[in-house]
This record gives C-alpha cells, structure tokens and sequence, in this order.
C-alpha cells in the first residue's frame, strides 16, 4: 500500500486584504452562494462582486462547507479545523495528520483522510461539534477493529509540479444520502498503481471507479478530489492519464461519473480541476487562466466559461431548502 500523501494545495497568487473589497478586473459575474477558496495558502469567501479573507499566515486548505453553510471545515498546516462562515471561532479538532474534509449531510460528522492502521491512506470521522473526540475509522474496513496508528510527529508537504501535488491528494467525499464516501485508494491498490473508491459507510464494502496501471491496465494516472453532486446522481473527480500512444495520454481533466449507469464524460477542458457542483447545470472549478489558478464558473451542458477569482480548492456555500 502506498503512504499517506499530505494535502497542502495553494496557489500561491498573491494576497488579498482581510476586508471585503471589490476588484472589477476579476468579478463579472455574481453567484448565487458564497465560494470558499484558498490563495496564497489562506482562505477566502466571494459571490463574485466582492471577497472576504478568513484566514491570516498561510497554511490553510481545502475549505469544505457545512450542510447548512454556516461553518467551514479546512486544514491548517496538516491538520483539521473548522471555522464560522465569517472566520470567526476557529477551533482545532485533530492532531492527526488530515487530508481533505468532508461533512456528513446531517452536519454531525467530518470524514477525513489519514494513515490507516495497514500503513496506507485510510477514511477516518470525527464528531464535527465535540470536544476532544476521538476518530473513528471508516476504511479499510477490517482496520476498525483495531487501535488507531500512532500519530506521525510531521507531515510532508507536497510539491513540485502540479501534476505531483494532485497525484497524492487524499481529499474525500460524503455522498448527499449518508451511505457512501468516495476517497483514493482502497482496496483496489493491491491490483491496480492508482484509484478511486466509493466505499458504503455501513458496511464498509469498496467499488472501485477509476483505476490506473497494473490489472492488465497499461496506463498510469490518477483520479483524486472527488465531488459529489447534490442529488447524488453524479460524482466528478480530478483525472490525469499517461496511455501507451500519444493519442491516449490527457493531461489534468475532470470526470463526470454517472452514479446509476457509471457512464463518464470528460467536462471542461483540459487543466481543469476540482470541480464543486451549484447545481446540476453550473459547477465551479480551478482552472488555469491568464498564467495561474482561476476559481472558474463552467457550464455543464454549454461549456461557457467565467473566470470569478484568482484562487483555487473552491467549495460551494449549500442554499438554505
């Protein structure tokens, strides 16, 4: 099994200022809920017309929002915190190593990434609003009966190219209903070099949805930064793909994959990645616009593209039902 990769994604493309504040050359469009992101390895909130920065001293990745958008999940210099959607109250809920958060539809639980008890990545929750709670593991399954892993004294921060930070980026995902998270890795590592997993949170069984190398696969890649739609109907991941010829080589992409048939597409072009749904017609993603990383507003069935901010790691404030 391969070792924990950490996360520790920012594009580092200057800094903003801690109030709100416009910047005409970069808003054109106004959305309908705020978008978490990180610049300069700090997080910021914006609709479009206007951002606000959360967080000071860099550090910070992955903000994930909570089911009823008033808290965001983040990591900050490894580990797991959250925050209130204004910045305020942050609190630290692991010293465990983390990697990409992700929240229980009901807002009780926070899955994360972290080094299972196999020495591999493995699934872990933690209670979102206790304190001093204890993770419990999810995946590997048969790793839940056994005591946690020691905790690692530092984390490796990736780097290098953009290609080598995405290839180990253990951020997860908990399906709208509850029952399922997709994660890197699983079970599938022992056949194959690279994949994804959708693992049921019940029982603990895998299903895996990409894969790369070995299996009689001769390709290599990843698929990294799942995200679920909010029906549940569509998960979409970040891809990379090296084939045997030219022709079947893609460089950093996002898949859409249909949850019922299992049918994927390719959406938006290529060098996008991180996709966060609005809605089933609109997503955001990062894309690499004007030399560096964009939060991005995409079209689904269109295409049609806006540049929102300079940012990257975007998550969607969810609307009020």
């Amino acid at each position: 099994m391969k070792k924990l990769g950490s996360v520790a994604l920012a594009a580092a493309i200057g800094l903003g200022g801690s109030l709100f504040q416009p910047v005409a050359a970069e808003a054109a469009t106004t959305l309908p809920s705020l978008v978490a992101y990180v610049r300069g390895g700090d997080v910021y909130v914006s609709k479009g017309a206007t951002e606000k920065r959360l967080t000071t001293g860099g550090g910070h990745a992955r903000p994930r929002w909570s089911p009823n958008g008033q808290q965001l999940a983040y990591l900050k210099s490894g580990r797991l915190w959250t925050m209130k959607a204004d910045g305020t109250g942050q609190r630290r809920l692991t010293t465990r190593p983390a990697a990409g958060p992700s929240w229980s539809p009901d807002g009780r639980w926070i899955a994360f990434a972290s080094l299972s008890c196999s020495g591999g990545p493995g699934v872990y929750r933690i209670a979102a609003g206790a304190a001093a709670a204890k993770p419990e593991v999810l995946f590997p399954r048969d790793c839940r009966t056994e005591d946690l892993p020691a905790e690692p004294t530092a984390t490796t921060r990736a780097t290098g190219s953009l290609n080598e930070r995405l290839r180990t980026d253990d951020a997860v995902a908990w399906s709208p209903d509850g029952t399922r998270v997709a994660f890197r890795g699983g079970d599938c590592e022992s056949v194959y070099d690279s994949c994804l997993t959708i693992g049921t949170v019940a029982g603990g069984d895998e299903k895996t949805v990409a894969a790369y190398g070995g299996g009689s696969l001769q390709n290599s890649g990843f698929a990294v930064v799942p995200s679920w739609r909010a029906d549940g109907a569509k998960l979409s991941w970040t891809a990379y793909q090296e084939g045997e010829t030219p022709a079947e080589s893609k460089p950093v992409h996002v898949i859409e994959y249909d949850t019922a048939t299992g049918a994927k597409r390719t959406v938006g072009s290529a060098m996008d990645r991180e996709l966060a749904y609005i809605d089933s017609a609109r997503a955001v993603i990062t894309s690499q616009t004007n030399g560096g990383s964009w939060v991005t507003l995409l079209g689904l069935a269109t295409g049609a593209r806006t540049p929102i901010r300079t940012g990257s790691q975007p998550s969607v404030q969810p609307l009020p039902r």
